[in-house]
């Protein structure tokens, strides 16, 4: 009877803590969704009150707070050692971003190209990811050639510059009157913006930590736990952007936020990973022959019509989408 009794209240706790791990799983749900649409809202604000394309927004602004998931899952795992796991996540995070999140951004949406703002920064991503390539052929990445990664980031960033000024100049001419802005709308935009962030980090967290503890009391192998909920989870950023930019019609700003993402992810986290490993980043076999070919793969692919024809086409989406499925199965298998 003891033995029984024992047995029902052990069974008891595991539902339980399964029902506690879905609630907050859910909550993790519920606040990238929230999230998602306070940080777009706020980032056409940013667009419409300073005169600041919303590509350039989005290739800035937005990238750079999307990207900060990757930064921060690459560096701890570097300083824990788990060298593979920071490698894997930067390199990763640019072919989800290209694969999964851009290819159904151009199934929805296939927007055509602004050439004069989309150009270069298409053509420093494929250069960034092909400096990545060769650099790391040898299987280490060293700091001091890792610098030249940087040097493309700062172009980037200075492109960036030269194109908001810009953005900003044709909007003063095509209205002088100057937009007012009270400091009280100001400052709400701004928290909204602000709490978007900070809704999506923590619920990218929540879903990531508490979707894998699921996945195990569920019976779900640690190795799919491990090509689905982190591979893709440190990407939820950009995949909640693009979906809510999806929602409301904002194509150019989506497609700004992957640029820029998949800019810095090659450009700068794996050069400050390979500083904080002592000045040297090991990259494992299957970085060199399967996950960087398919990176510069999907790079190119991504680019090469809208550089070519001025737009996105639903077969370029849908080809990118097969690839990503492919690369999927060829990991698991």
């Amino acid at each position: 009877m003891r033995v029984s009794f024992i047995f029902r209240k052990a069974e008891d706790v595991r539902v339980m803590s399964i029902w506690v791990t879905v609630l907050l799983f859910l909550l993790g749900l519920a606040l990238i969704v929230k999230g998602g649409d306070w940080f777009l809202d706020g980032a056409v604000w940013i667009a419409e009150a300073t005169g600041v394309p919303r590509f350039i927004i989005g290739a800035t602004i937005v990238s750079l707070a999307t990207t900060l998931p990757e930064l921060t899952v690459s560096v701890t795992g570097v300083l824990q050692g788990e060298v593979d796991l920071a490698v894997g996540n930067a390199v990763g995070s640019v072919t989800a971003n290209l694969g999964l999140i851009l290819g159904l951004s151009v199934v929805c949406i296939p927007s055509v190209v602004n050439r004069k703002q989309f150009d270069l920064k298409a053509i420093l991503m494929v250069s960034g990811a092909l400096l990545l390539f060769v650099l790391c052929r040898g299987g280490v990445l060293p700091v001091l050639p890792s610098l030249l990664l940087f040097v493309v980031f700062a172009v980037y960033l200075g492109n960036n510059v030269m194109d908001a000024r810009s953005g900003m100049a044709e909007r003063r001419e095509a209205n002088p009157k100057r937009r007012t802005v009270s400091h009280r709308q100001m400052s709400m935009k701004l928290g909204l913006f602000a709490a978007g962030i900070a809704a999506i980090v923590v619920g990218s967290r929540l879903l990531i930590d508490y979707g894998s503890e699921l996945a195990l009391l569920l019976g779900v192998p640690s190795s799919i736990i491990g090509v689905t909920m982190v591979a893709i989870g440190t990407s939820l950023p950009e995949l909640v952007t693009t979906l809510t930019a999806i929602a409301k019609k904002e194509a150019s700003m989506s497609v700004g936020n992957i640029i820029g993402a998949n800019v810095i992810d090659l450009t700068m986290i794996l050069p400050v990973c390979s500083a904080v490993s002592g000045g040297q980043l090991v990259i494992g076999s299957q970085t060199t022959a399967l996950d960087l070919p398919v990176c510069l793969g999907l790079c190119c692919l991504a680019v090469l019509p809208p550089l070519l024809r001025g737009k996105f086409y639903r077969w370029q989406g849908a080809m990118m989408l097969a690839a990503y499925a492919a690369y999927v199965v060829a990991l698991v298998s």
